[in-house]
């Protein structure tokens, strides 16, 4: 696939327009598909800064496999083939980041712990000192656009004429149990397990909060959640920790690291996470 990404500073005229890292990928590989979701898109603000400034994975990452959720589910007709095929894709676009980046994580990235005051105070005003267009997240949306366009398709094609096998997926369960669509449904698959199975930072913690912003999007057409102060998510945020004691890290959380989607599929069905599931989506 040619990608629509261009020479002329692309990817960072779309990030000064969305505002955050994460819709920005959001919006830049649906374009890509030919499906603006922009409702679905704006729900992605909080997940910027690694999950409400949290520091963990970097929020183009879930930007990125949010659109590639997207792309599965039109993509393949068999509900357990998209939800491989997201995960996949997930875990392609995953290596690219990080051989881009060298790390996932928001914090490692920009050098700031964006939860304290003074952490976020210095942030912005090194980005002022830079100047916009210099910071270092342009420059790595810039560099990383074309890569995560190309790791996406390469890692959805791999899903074409797979066997299909029943999958559950806690991030999908997690939307499913707010109401969601099955499209939601499967937009989220690849956040299960820490992000592509990863076992970082809780997919369906942040799969949650998206439902909740794409609702709160619907019912405020026009309007983009808040980024900072957002009560909803906090609410979410809050909940999620009293439950796991503060630990965010899926591995941790669960007590293993994931090696395939079948191997999540079978956690999930023997009931792992089963209360935590419950309680983000009833939160």
């Amino acid at each position: 696939m040619e990608s629509s990404i261009d020479a002329n500073n692309d990817a960072k005229q779309v990030f000064k327009k969305c505002g955050t890292c994460s819709r920005t990928f959001a919006h830049i590989l649906n374009r890509e598909f030919g499906h603006i979701k922009e409702p679905e898109e704006a729900a992605l603000n909080p997940l910027a800064g690694g999950i409400m400034n949290e520091g963990r994975q970097c929020g183009m990452l879930w930007g990125a496999a949010l659109a590639i959720g997207a792309e599965a589910y039109r993509r393949y007709k068999d509900t357990n083939v998209a939800i491989e095929a997201a995960v996949t894709a997930t875990q392609n676009v995953i290596s690219s980041f990080v051989k881009r980046s060298g790390t996932t994580n928001c914090s490692e990235i920009i050098g700031f712990n964006l939860k304290s005051f003074l952490g976020m105070t210095a942030f912005m005003l090194k980005v002022s000192l830079q100047g916009m267009n210099k910071s270092h997240c342009f420059n790595l949306a810039e560099a990383w656009a074309p890569e995560a366009i190309e790791a996406a398709s390469k890692g959805l094609a791999l899903g074409e004429d797979k066997p299909s096998e029943e999958y559950l997926n806690c991030t999908a369960d997690v939307v499913k149990r707010m109401g969601g669509t099955k499209e939601e449904q499967i937009m989220v698959a690849g956040f299960a397990g820490g992000l592509g199975l990863t076992g970082n930072g809780c997919g369906a913690l942040s799969a949650a909060i998206w439902k909740k912003m794409v609702d709160w999007c619907k019912e405020n057409p026009g309007k983009n959640p808040p980024f900072f102060n957002n009560k909803d998510a906090k609410k979410i945020l809050r909940a999620f920790n009293n439950e796991t004691n503060g630990q965010l890290e899926c591995h941790k959380i669960c007590g293993r690291q994931f090696s395939n989607v079948k191997a999540h599929s079978d956690y999930i069905q023997n009931g792992g996470c089963r209360e935590l599931i419950e309680i983000l989506a009833r939160t």
